[in-house]
């Protein structure tokens, strides 16, 4: 049976309004939902995405405990999650007041277990030699409490990154770099690049080509054109990569370490171009590859190097298994999926193929025939309508579309993109958080509150048996037992269940 409740307040939503409440009560109201739409997700689906979770996500913990009887009551309590679920924190002392950003911060620890922190080098980096790490007062609580319109400031989602790393630690929150290197001139690629860097002879001939005359060029009548501007790039973007990595070294858990270059790959990772025809623009030869050797070079093996696209295809799969096979280091896939239009879901509550299940497990066994773990590194899900109804649709979505990335076997975490309502890039939707912008929590919320806090979080009570041997079968992540030895006196231990046998 397919439950959908939220029915319990979590302790981060006291002082909230009689809706608020209602929607942490009450269970989702499976009515906003066409039929259409439940005979996609039916109750076959359902138990199968049931199987799969208590398969791939769960395992078997055996402990051995000493001076114990048998039949001792032995309390288990999991006390984090294996698997990751987290949110960008771009937003981090930006919200307008100190209740705000304070509640805010309260979800990384509680809901969120990994943050995803900016380092996009436009605004990163806005003057050559001058990157953001530290803190300056542009940066504080105290500037953006006093901002009347935060988004036209020119740092709006892109805090110094030392302050959030230093609060992630705090927390014990893995902390995730995006991104490294992409090529997409409106987020990425700072105008100085070009201005400052190419001469300015080359860039005469540069702008004196029309779209007809640069398709017609090839990389080596392009390098041949601008051969100073080719190889600055090619030395910015090893610096960029390199300053990076020698500040943080070990100090954030993975990294995106390219963005969205699939569209760049035409069957050969490897050219040997100086220069590459990106689809957004002018870019380093091969720099897909060139970086993940970079960052496997300088990275500590600790860190995870994760490559990550929208285009969740073969062509995708074939870009990583190709740069495997040339011996570069990548640990994970990402794989992106924003509902940035409300209108898409209103079809997907009308029961169009938006999204669905199959299309999901599709979708996954393509890129999952690189044969690596896959993080669903940014997932936009629009409430199709600031009300009660649209609330409802993006609570339900998100619910079924967690349950079964969840169930994938694969799939290592998850990831949501912009937690508070209007607070998103411009042009993304302004109702795709899980917060109003006054930080109060939607039904979105609740649901994966639910799943997360609940639902797939094991605490149960199990009897010791001969030998002191103790065993469930649980989520995967960090435990604490607790029991009573034989003279009676309190015992505690934690431990980490990872695989089968685990334990004490």
């Amino acid at each position: 049976m397919m439950v959908l409740g939220c029915g319990y307040l979590p302790a981060q939503t006291t002082n909230i309004s009689n809706q608020q409440k209602a929607y942490a009560t009450q269970p989702l109201n499976k009515s906003v939902m066409s039929e259409a739409y439940w005979k996609l997700w039916n109750p076959e689906v359902q138990a199968k995405i049931d199987r799969d979770i208590e398969q791939n996500r769960k395992v078997d913990a055996v402990c051995k405990l000493k001076d114990i009887k048998v039949g001792t009551e032995v309390k288990v309590e999991q006390i984090s999650h294996d698997f990751i679920f987290g949110a960008h924190i771009f937003n981090y002392n930006q919200l307008g007041t100190t209740e705000r950003n304070q509640k805010y911060k309260d979800l990384f620890g509680s809901l969120f277990n990994s943050a995803t922190i900016a380092f996009y080098w436009k605004k990163f980096e806005m003057q050559p030699n001058r990157p953001r790490f530290k803190e300056e007062f542009w940066d504080t609580e105290v500037y953006w409490n006093n901002v009347k319109e935060p988004k036209k400031e020119p740092h709006w989602r892109r805090p110094a990154s030392d302050p959030v790393v230093e609060f992630c630690e705090s927390k014990g929150i893995r902390l995730h770099g995006h991104t490294m290197i992409w090529g997409n001139r409106t987020w990425q690629h700072p105008e100085w690049l070009f201005d400052q860097f190419c001469p300015s002879e080359e860039k005469e001939k540069i702008n004196r080509l029309n779209k007809d005359g640069y398709e017609k060029l090839t990389p080596l009548d392009i390098n041949e054109l601008a051969p100073v501007y080719v190889k600055e790039m090619k030395r910015l973007f090893e610096k960029r990569i390199a300053e990076l990595i020698n500040y943080y070294g070990g100090r954030l858990q993975s990294w995106d370490v390219v963005n969205e270059s699939a569209v760049d790959y035409h069957g050969q990772c490897v050219t040997g171009d100086a220069v590459c025809k990106s689809a957004y623009g002018l870019m380093p030869g091969d720099y897909t590859y060139n970086s993940f050797n970079l960052a496997d070079q300088m990275f500590p093996k600790s860190v995870k190097l994760n490559i990550n696209d929208y285009a969740n295809n073969a062509n995708y799969a074939n870009q990583t298994k190709d740069m495997l096979a040339h011996g570069c280091r990548i640990d994970i896939m990402g794989s992106q999926m924003h509902l940035f239009n409300p209108q898409q879901c209103l079809d997907v509550a009308d029961g169009k193929l938006i999204e669905s299940p199959m299309q999901v497990w599709d979708k996954m066994e393509i890129i999952g025939k690189a044969g690596l773990p896959i993080h669903l590194s940014e997932i936009t899900i629009t409430s199709p309508g600031d009300d009660e109804r649209g609330r409802e649709i993006q609570a339900i979505i998100a619910r079924n579309l967690y349950r079964l990335w969840f169930s994938i076997k694969p799939m290592m975490g998850i990831t949501w993109w912009n937690v508070v309502d209007d607070c998103g890039a411009p042009g993304e939707p302004s109702v795709s958080g899980l917060f109003n912008r006054n930080m109060e929590p939607k039904p979105s919320f609740y649901a994966l509150d639910q799943l997360i806090n609940q639902e797939w979080k094991t605490n149960t009570s199990v009897k010791s048996g001969e030998n002191g041997i103790v065993k469930f079968r649980g989520f995967k992540g960090r435990y604490r037992i607790s029991w009573k030895d034989k003279s009676g006196k309190e015992q505690q231990a934690d431990f980490y269940l990872k695989k089968d046998g685990d334990g004490l």
